[in-house]
């Protein structure tokens, strides 16, 4: 047999390898949404990507490990978790300190509703209830009916939780991992290594850019509600708590800003409709400025247009629901990483 035959085998053989893990990864990928896998993924990736920026100069795969770097990713992966369960529970510990539990926020935002009907236009005071004790009627048959599904939301929660801790310790351990070193591969090994790294670094452009944009749109929201109306004699109930709300909700696009922004609006309506109608300006202003964020930041780290990022979020929500919704732009981001490496995009 040639030479050139000897290459051209090779070459269809690592064509295949690549096409072979592409379609591995888009099939672990829906799993992981179908089984309910998506936050031991999503936090596997968060525990890979910290350790690997936080430790750049750690060369990671190579061979020939030396004790000394192996024991360094390990107190760093260590430390990653450590770091995001201790702030999770201090920001538990925060809310409650400032009765902002999700019952308290509930009865805070029924007895607002109430006691704002007067103040509001006919034509919408027309559809609130005409008392508190009405509207929290209204909110207990609500819960007693979809009693079944609150209490499954709960058990998803804290199965979802366990998940993700898992998930962190694999990526943890994918770390330790590959600062080990590694012995040859195969052609389907490297392959699906190189699938893994896209499929990292697209988490990374998205998650780390979609935190600048909630870490801005956090800091505005912030300057209004701690400085703005205070100077104006205006001081809203559980601040601490829609500050953190705004934050974690710009984590996820759309859908968290929308629950953000609706309990920012009710809080302020405490104070008066006009108080409320000037929030609502605010916070539209501010994420017609997001948007444009958006589209520069995260679209440029993937290049690609907010209109795609929608279109694929909406596809995800109506196939996978809300977890699909999350992973959307991650997915989409990988998706399209994969076409441009073909040379397909």
């Amino acid at each position: 047999m040639r030479l050139d035959d000897h290459r051209g085998i090779a070459a269809i053989s690592e064509k295949q390898a690549r096409y072979a893990a592409i379609a591995a990864m888009v099939l672990g990928l829906v799993l992981c949404l179908e089984l309910g896998l998506i936050g031991a993924l999503l936090g596997g990736l968060l525990v890979h990507e910290l350790v690997h920026a936080i430790a750049p100069r750690i060369t990671f795969g190579s061979r020939g490990a030396t004790r000394a770097r192996v024991v360094s990713v390990g107190l760093i992966a260590t430390l990653v978790i450590g770091t995001l369960v201790a702030a999770g529970f201090a920001a538990s510990a925060m809310l409650r300190s400032e009765g902002a539990t999700p019952g308290a926020l509930l009865a805070r935002a029924a007895d607002i509703l109430a006691s704002s009907r007067g103040s509001l236009p006919a034509m919408i005071s027309q559809y609130m209830p005409e008392d508190a004790d009405t509207l929290r009627t209204m909110i207990v048959d609500w819960l007693r009916d979809h009693a079944a599904e609150l209490q499954h939301a709960g058990h998803l929660f804290g199965v979802t939780f366990l998940h993700v801790l898992l998930g962190m310790v694999i990526g943890a351990i994918i770390c330790f991992r590959e600062a080990l070193g590694t012995t040859h591969k195969t052609v389907l090994l490297r392959e699906a290594s190189e699938r893994v790294r896209t499929l990292a670094h697209s988490f990374r452009s998205v998650v780390f850019a979609q935190v600048k944009i909630s870490a801005i749109n956090t800091v505005l929201t912030a300057i209004y509600l701690a400085v703005v109306l205070p100077l104006l004699g205006i001081h809203l109930p559980f601040m601490k708590a829609l500050i953190a709300l705004c934050f974690i909700g710009g984590l996820l696009p759309v859908f968290g800003n929308l629950i953000s922004n609706t309990m920012i609006v009710i809080v302020s309506l405490s104070q008066g409709f006009a108080i409320a109608v000037g929030s609502l300006v605010f916070l539209i202003v501010i994420h017609k400025l997001e948007y444009f964020l958006n589209a520069r930041i995260v679209g440029g780290e993937i290049r690609a247009a907010a209109w795609e990022l929608l279109c694929a979020m909406l596809a995800f929500e109506a196939a996978f629901g809300v977890p699909g919704l999350v992973a959307a732009p991650i997915f989409y981001a990988y998706g399209k990483a994969e076409l441009r490496q073909l040379g397909l995009v």
